[in-house]
């Protein structure tokens, strides 16, 4: 019998690196949360309808001919096999979800920003919201539904944004919209929907078709055929993301008109925060944390764009507000680029001091640890100047001024 050797990803993939003569790819996708990974896919072997044999399969080809299609096949199943232990990360690390939640997400990119996933940057910046202490697992591993991200809690696996949130109000007892009414829900979960089910296609769109190559370069895999992996991951993405924003119906539009609804939400966005210090008050809310997942890619990750230009230029609110709850709740996390604008007068290059965006160690507000297991003294309550963020944030009216000045 002839058999195929494969590389099964979670998605429901299964590329056939047994033939030299083709590659056949089969994906089955997921709404949330593209883009997909390759990460901690399974070498398989799999029957071929037909075969009486290896050489029999082969036909009436010469025997150099059957032999360099058998020594092709061997290279590719071993290509396979490497591919599957570059991307498998950590995959031997064991997990006990006992009494601690355990977060799956894409590994961090190489630009210093958390991730280029709107819905697992929403996700952790909840957690940080929320002061639960969680800890982070990157083995690219989706969820039984496909999605990322997704937790785990007392063995119990918990995938979609929304679910997750909903889970950890019932078994933990936190709510970040407590101090909301009615009206104020409702008005919050409108926005929530606007931005997760439009605002995110357009921005899916810039990050991974019209601005892929930078996108290319944030990706993080390692090992010798690094940039190799790197571009067959992000060509795949931007084939599937595609193909989704066709089925959704918004990539049935022009590049165009695609931008001009984009700027249509974040106008929407900019206006419904005003002066506002959070989209619904004074106070932090579940909205901010999916407002700021989504505003933080086209603030950090798409250089020269569209959304940047915007988001930097006529939009200053939504700058200022993404600057306030990273430098409230990421406070590890900094920007080299980082504008004047958003820094303390007091403030000098020698007085500055960073820590490393977490990977596996436990995250709490009240406690931070680096890798080694040291305590890190500096909190969410203040960034790297020592300046407390939560009573004392940059003045809108004071950066209109500043801005027109220059």
């Amino acid at each position: 019998m002839l058999w195929g050797v494969g590389l099964a990803a979670p998605r429901s993939c299964v590329a056939d690196l047994s033939r030299n003569r083709s590659l056949s790819l089969g994906w089955g996708a997921g709404p949330e949360e593209p883009p997909p990974a390759l990460y901690g896919g399974e070498i398989v072997a799999f029957p071929l309808a037909g075969g009486g044999g290896t050489m029999a399969a082969l036909g009436t080809d010469s025997w150099w001919k059957k032999t360099l299609y058998l020594t092709g096949g061997a290279l590719l199943a071993a290509a396979a096999y490497l591919l599957h232990e570059l991307l498998a990360i950590r995959k031997e690390e064991e997990l006990d979800s006992k009494d601690a939640i355990i977060l799956h997400q894409f590994s961090r990119p190489t630009n210093g920003v958390p991730s280029l996933s709107p819905f697992c940057l929403k996700m952790e910046t909840y957690l940080r919201m929320a002061d639960l202490p969680y800890q982070n697992y990157f083995d690219g591993k989706l969820s039984p539904q496909g999605k990322m991200p997704w937790i785990e809690y007392n063995h119990k696996k918990v995938s979609g944004t929304e679910f997750i949130i909903d889970f950890l109000e019932e078994k933990l007892g936190v709510n970040l919209n407590k101090h909301l009414g009615p009206h104020e829900r409702a008005v919050s979960r409108a926005v929530t929907k606007m931005v997760e089910e439009h605002f995110y296609w357009t921005l899916a769109y810039c990050q991974w078709v019209e601005n892929l190559h930078e996108t290319q370069k944030m990706v993080s895999l390692f090992g010798p055929f690094s940039d190799l992996l790197k571009w067959i991951l992000c060509h795949l993405t931007k084939g599937i993301v595609k193909r989704e924003m066709y089925g959704h119906g918004i990539g049935r539009f022009s590049e165009e008109e695609m931008y001009t609804l984009m700027e249509k939400d974040m106008r929407t966005l900019a206006g419904l925060l005003g002066d506002k210090k959070y989209i619904m008050g004074p106070t932090v809310s579940t909205v901010d944390a999916t407002v700021f997942g989504h505003l933080a890619q086209a603030m950090w990750t798409l250089p020269g764009t569209r959304p940047e230009r915007l988001i930097k230029g006529e939009l200053i609110n939504l700058a200022m507000y993404c600057e306030r709850i990273r430098r409230k709740f990421w406070p590890e996390w900094h920007q080299e680029d980082d504008n004047t604008l958003y820094e303390s007068e007091e403030s000098s290059e020698a007085s500055k001091t960073y820590s490393p965006l977490l990977d596996f160690s436990f995250y709490s507000r009240t406690e931070t640890f680096d890798e080694e297991g040291n305590s890190i003294s500096q909190t969410p309550d203040t960034d790297y100047t020592g300046h407390s963020l939560f009573d004392s944030d940059v003045d809108m009216e004071e950066c209109r001024e500043q801005e027109q000045c220059k």
